[in-house]
């Protein structure tokens, strides 16, 4: 018995859809959590035959695709990956709403739904989605009450949409969009209707003032041009306002790759892939162009603009997200409520979300947080953002029925589960030399126990991997060849081979000189190599540094952690001063590696040669040419140029060159010599295993979560640009029992 009425109106206009291709994720987890294995089947974009698709991709492993009837044949757009032809998906014919909206509509404190909603609102196409009910609130807790991880739960702001686990591209405030052949050009057609949050008309004015004031402003620091809006080149677009409805993005050369970076990670004001648009109405009293009695530290921390402008912050501020801003208290809690002019609906019609509120409580010890899970205080983990590690399913299964949760497993997405990599900008020049060689780091890797450590640390999950970007990217799920050019790059220097190890240092000349049983520098100094550890590690990466100490010390090399302090690791690691990074992971986003290539390729101070990486970023700059006489840690910025025919010099002029190649396969073959110079010449940076699964948790009457085998590749939890669950639509929630779940 459906416990919600619904008030129902004419849907207008029609929705478009495709259907998606079906993979195997297979997981089991010994003691520790159950085994977990499926295939998957979600519906696909609305988006007009004109919108191109994002690369179809699949698990490393991939089953043979289960199709549903009508599936379309490939084809391709100029600009874009090969991706799934589009079919039509007609906006239901009667729409529906809360009983709660209902009610204000009949009292007259809102309009009626169909002046709500867009002429075409979002359908939101998953297939695993089941018709709700309305009510009841959700608990979540959460980290911190500022930064990107509440806006990791929201997808609303985004003009486009990654779905089926990144497989493909859909719309989201765009309906649809196109290129023209070398992609320098591309048009996005908005939804005609859309309203913020307070009811006012949404426009491209809402996009131009985003980017006139706050990405292009001298005055304001919070926010630069995003990647979307540059060039292969590098170089800014130019964006026009067409119409209300219409904006084109005008790039100086090709930018082949502008969908998958808009649908990446856009979720509001200051967000990961860039705000795009903010309440033009709303926000101009808090802008000195508009108001001349702003103050001066409009834009600072804590000034009016953080404090104001900021949907996440300021309860008064509209949003385009499907649960709006009630309540706010500083480091301890955000109350959320329905939007009641989000413009999602379901198959089914209903006007999403389904839950009345979200109310998000800070807890910062994991410990604490666990303690809430087993007592059933929390109704939704994603673990990710809560602490929850593989270790902790065993106790989570066992208070489950007392505390009425489910405890199942995503897919991480990771390259590399924690992971290490030196500093091939080392100041000490003799042990930059020996880091800088190949058969160094080469021996590094065969000395480490993979398996020893993923059997200790992930519970024998994952796949053993010598250390590469997200599997499931297009560049390596996209065809044999794209599979082949994965394995090559996972497997080079994943063997466990102690003895080997020993060889190449020999041949290195880095041998035990004095007989203390530890080895020496090739010019007869003391080696000893350096882990430096941030202190506020989580364990995982603490277990696995363990590990890496007792492996080499085993090989001959001294080894030892050095915690820092986690505020200043940057800039000692920018400058040189640190030589092994540990507690990081690569999880690179799930449709091109070209999209965030920073592990791939130096191109700034974080990774494996930030003077380098530095240098690269500061291109088009006049400090490139600036103090070339000065030694390089001196400099400021500290930063060097790559020596002429070295690997970082060939993989910079490598991207360079895809990241202005309109053409998919050429763009896949620079790719593939990207990887190789990885997997011939590296590892620059040193996995554990790949695609490890993480915890997620969520009470056992909270429906359309999504489990295996729901999900294209078991999900995605880690990449940053690749906003989880925002993905997977949390607007889609519902309670079986709502009245069991109110405030």
């Amino acid at each position: 018995m459906r416990i919600s009425t619904r008030t129902s109106v004419p849907a207008t206009g029609p929705g478009r859809a495709t259907s998606r291709r079906t993979f195997l994720f297979a997981s089991a987890v010994g003691g520790a959590a159950a085994l977990l294995a499926g295939c998957s089947e979600s519906g696909s974009p609305d988006t007009d035959a004109t919108g191109p698709a994002a690369a179809p991709s699949s698990s490393p492993q991939p089953s043979t695709p289960a199709t549903q009837p009508g599936t379309p044949t490939a084809t391709s757009t100029p600009g874009t990956r090969t991706g799934s032809a589009q079919r039509p998906l007609a906006v239901p014919k009667t729409l529906s709403e809360s009983p709660e909206l209902a009610a204000q509509v009949k009292a007259g404190k809102l309009p009626e739904l169909s002046k709500r909603l867009p002429e075409r609102p979002y359908v939101i196409p998953h297939n695993w989605v089941e018709r709700g009910n309305y009510g009841g609130q959700l608990k979540i807790n959460i980290t911190e009450t500022s930064g990107q991880t509440v806006g990791e739960y929201f997808y609303g702001f985004s003009p486009l949409r990654f779905l089926n686990d990144g497989v493909t591209i859909g719309p989201g405030v765009a309906e649809k969009w196109q290129t023209n052949a070398d992609a320098s050009t591309w048009t996005f057609h908005f939804r005609k209707g859309l309203k913020w949050s307070d009811g006012k008309p949404w426009t491209t004015a809402d996009i131009m003032f985003w980017w006139k004031y706050m990405a292009n402003y001298d005055g304001y620091s919070g926010e630069s041009v995003p990647d979307a809006c540059k060039s292969g080149k590098g170089t800014i677009a130019k964006l026009v306002a067409v119409d209300d409805y219409t904006l084109e993005i005008r790039y100086d050369a090709p930018a082949p790759l502008t969908a998958v970076k808009v649908a990446n990670g856009a979720s509001g004001y200051n967000s990961f892939g860039g705000s795009w648009m903010v309440p033009a109405h709303f926000v101009k009293q808090y802008h000195p162009e508009f108001n001349p009695k702003v103050p001066k530290n409009w834009s600072s921390p804590g000034g009016q603009w953080e404090t104001h402008c900021d949907y996440k912050v300021n309860p008064k501020c509209p949003t385009l997200t499907g649960f709006r801003l009630s309540k706010f208290s500083d480091g301890k809690s955000l109350v959320w409520e329905r939007n009641p002019y989000y413009y999602a609906v379901s198959r089914d019609g209903d006007q999403l979300p389904y839950i009345d509120g979200i109310t998000m409580t800070v807890v910062i010890d994991p410990q604490v947080g666990k303690l809430q899970i087993g007592q059933g205080k929390v109704d939704y983990v994603h673990g990710p953002f809560n602490g929850l590690q593989l270790a902790d399913v065993s106790t989570l299964k066992g208070s489950a029925e007392r505390s009425g949760i489910d405890v199942f497993l995503w897919g991480s997405g990771s390259g590399t589960a924690s992971m290490a990599f030196c500093n091939l900008d080392y100041k000490e020049a003799d042990y930059r030399e020996l880091i800088r060689k190949p058969k160094f780091r080469q021996a590094l890797s065969l000395a480490f126990n993979r398996p020893q450590a993923r059997r200790a640390i992930y519970f024998n999950q994952g796949q053993p991997t010598t250390g590469t970007l997200g599997p499931q990217a297009s560049e390596f799920v996209d065809g044999p060849a794209a599979k082949q050019n994965y394995v090559r790059w996972r497997d080079s220097f994943v063997q466990y081979d102690p003895e080997r190890a020993k060889k190449l240092l020999d041949q290195l000349g880095v041998v035990d000189s004095d007989g203390d049983g530890f080895r020496e520098l090739p010019n007869g100094k003391k080696l000893e190599l350096r882990i430096d550890q941030q202190a506020d590690a989580a364990d995982e990466h603490k277990q696995k540094d363990n590990q890496l100490v007792r492996d080499w010390k085993a090989v001959g090399l001294s080894t030892r952690v050095n915690p820092v302090p986690p505020n200043s690791y940057g800039d000692y690691w920018a400058n040189g001063t640190y030589m092994i990074h540990s507690d990081w992971d690569a999880s690179g986003p799930p449709n091109t590696l070209l999209n965030n290539p920073a592990w791939l390729v130096p191109i700034e101070s974080s990774r494996w040669a930030p003077l380098q990486g530095q240098m690269y970023a500061l291109r088009g700059t006049p400090a490139v040419h600036q103090e070339l006489d000065v030694d390089p840690y001196k400099r400021k910025p500290p930063r060097e140029q790559p020596k002429k025919g070295g690997p970082v010099d060939r993989l910079q002029k490598l991207l360079d060159a895809a990241l202005l190649e309109p053409d998919d396969v050429k763009r896949q073959k620079l790719v593939f010599q990207m990887c190789k110079i990885h997997a011939t010449e590296g590892p620059f940076f040193q996995g554990t295993v790949a695609n490890a699964p993480v915890v997620e948790v969520a009470n056992s009457e909270l429906k359309n979560v999504p489990r295996l085998p729901d999900l294209a590749h078991g999900g995605m939890s880690l990449p940053w640009g690749y906003p989880t669950p925002a993905v997977y639509d949390p607007e889609v929630f519902f309670w079986s029992a709502p009245e069991r779940h109110q405030a």
